[in-house]
């Protein structure tokens, strides 16, 4: 069965002999929303109210936590009410049909909107293994920069990391499966050394313990791909980031109540004020039919995870998921909540840069292009505990991309959310051509990176030029600023040559390949991209 999240449960007393079904009972309003208005830091972070504030993002009722008097009429009617969302203000419960036409009438619902979506007599498809694609076992004999090396550089990331741009002071959310092994994998120590590991919670237990090692390893090797760190083996895509780790799957079934588990993920994680959600999970089919989503329902809208993913997005967070793995079977479309157009949505290539086989197709049922862009899903690099592997599926390609966002906004932390997809589109390896599997092609951060310095002035004034490139012996700098330090870098991020004062380096002596050269001036630092032949 084809899964990529869905809502969240909260179960209702029960008649004998009726048949209950998910729920979600929307409220009129929020009474006590002045309070919030007056006193923010009560339900954000500063550091959440700081983002809207660089964003030019003002408060909504939205931001108001929910009416709590609300949720215990509820319980007073005898729901057993788990989980609710401030977002989407109101709650989930089982309830039967008289017990939604009590609800209803009650003067603090607004309306009552089931999660069924089918008659209950339809039958359901064989349940699937969703990561059925996913090679989490393959450890790497031979490492470099990181065994991530090749993947790092088909998406043009490593100008970014020599720049000095690594997530830094960036909070990304990984909302998965569980984390077990991240607590004491050295694989992870470095996120711990630095403090880098900012909080965490498991919706679907409602605990906190996330590293559980009965949990699905999937979590795992995505925030791997990401913050992993093996000495002269492997690095992430943002190593320095910071993180917060949410469980919001229960890799064991597919009930839709995991739409509501995700919401409050996203909630949560708005609160904390991270820049970055995360997710590698994805909803079409459930294994009670009546929840199954049709292809025309992949529209952005109809998912109750869509739509909180949506007022994700307005909040300032910019919200990568995967398109899922799909692309061979019968149902080869994208599910949600990738349908929704402020999500950014991540396809899958190889190492060659063509589409994996895998890897879904969109446009969503209204035909908004998706996925949006695409990086490596197949046989990626990643890390599980204490030792390197590979993954395939867009759920490992989700991380890799969530990282060069996280280089990026560190690099422009004021960037509207919406211009940085969108230059992120423009920058692609198809655009302006787009497929319905690879979206605007192949991630190009580095490109992005350069397209927005080349607008300043300051760049403009101060354009440096090397050259002979490709060269063989002594590599030149033509500029009128003063050169105080040139630094050249082999492929694998490692300073293997420095020169003061001069504006020409010696690299006969250099193995054919790819380096890079930093150039460090009075008036700024620049990175510049060479090949010796």
């Amino acid at each position: 069965m084809k899964k990529i999240l869905l809502l969240c449960l909260l179960t209702g007393y029960s008649a004998a002999f009726a048949q209950t079904e998910l729920v979600f009972v929307y409220f009129t309003d929020k009474p006590n929303k002045a309070a919030f208005y007056a006193n923010p830091l009560s339900e954000l972070s500063q550091k959440s109210l700081d983002r809207r504030t660089a964003l030019g993002i003002a408060l909504n009722d939205q931001d108001a936590p929910i009416e709590q008097s609300y949720i215990q009429n509820l319980q007073n009617l005898g729901f057993t009410v788990t989980d609710y969302s401030k977002w989407l203000n109101g709650a989930a419960v089982n309830a039967t049909p008289a017990q939604i036409t009590t609800l209803q009438s009650q003067p603090y619902v607004q309306s009552v909107e089931s999660f069924a979506k089918n008659s209950s007599s339809v039958t359901s498809p064989p349940k699937q293994n969703k990561w059925k694609d996913t090679d989490l076992n393959k450890i790497l004999t031979t490492f470099d920069y990181g065994s991530g090396s090749a993947q790092i550089d088909q998406i043009n990331l490593r100008q970014l990391h020599l720049a000095g741009y690594t997530g830094t002071g960036i909070s990304i959310a990984v909302i998965d499966t569980g984390f077990p092994t991240v607590n004491t994998g050295s694989a992870f120590s470095r996120l711990w050394t630095n403090n880098l590991i900012k909080g965490g919670y498991d919706f679907v237990s409602k605990s906190t313990d996330i590293y559980n090692t009965t949990l699905n390893p999937h979590g795992t090797v995505v925030l791997g791909a990401i913050g992993g760190y093996i000495q002269d083996s492997f690095v992430g895509s943002a190593p320095d980031a910071d993180f917060y780790l949410y469980r919001s799957e229960n890799a064991g079934a597919e009930i839709p109540e995991e739409e509501l588990y995700w919401i409050e993920a996203a909630e949560e994680a708005d609160r904390k004020g991270v820049h970055i959600i995360t997710t590698s999970l994805g909803y079409t089919t459930f294994d009670d039919p009546k929840y199954n989503y049709t292809y025309a329902q992949m529209n952005g809208t109809t998912s109750f995870i869509a739509r909180a993913a949506e007022i994700a997005a307005n909040k300032g967070i910019l919200v990568l998921t995967a398109a899922g793995n799909w692309g061979q079977q019968t149902w080869h479309y994208i599910g949600t909540p990738a349908d929704n157009v402020k999500v950014f949505t991540i396809g899958s290539v190889d190492a060659a840069g063509s589409s994996s086989g895998f890897s879904s197709y969109g446009p969503n049922s209204l035909g908004a292009l998706k996925p949006d862009g695409s990086t490596r899903g197949t046989s990626a690099a990643t890390v599980n505990n204490n030792t390197a592997t590979t993954a395939t599926g867009t759920s490992i390609a989700t991380p890799i991309a969530a990282g060069g966002v996280a280089c990026l906004i560190q690099a422009f932390p004021s960037m509207n959310r919406d211009l940085m997809r969108t230059k992120l589109r423009q920058t692609a390896s198809l655009y302006p051509g787009s497929t319905d599997q690879m979206g605007y092609g192949i991630l190009n951060f580095g490109s992005l990176y350069n397209s927005v310095l080349n607008t300043s002035e300051l760049v403009k004034k101060n354009r440096i030029a090397i050259f002979p490139n490709p060269v063989r012996s002594i590599l030149n700098m033509a500029t009128d600023s003063e050169v105080l330090l040139l630094e050249v870098y082999d492929h694998l991020g490692r300073s293997i040559r420095k020169v003061s004062g001069q504006k020409s380096v010696k690299v006969e002596d250099f193995p054919k390949g790819t380096y890079y050269l930093k150039i460090l001036t009075k008036e700024k630092t620049y990175y510049e991209k060479f090949i010796k032949e």
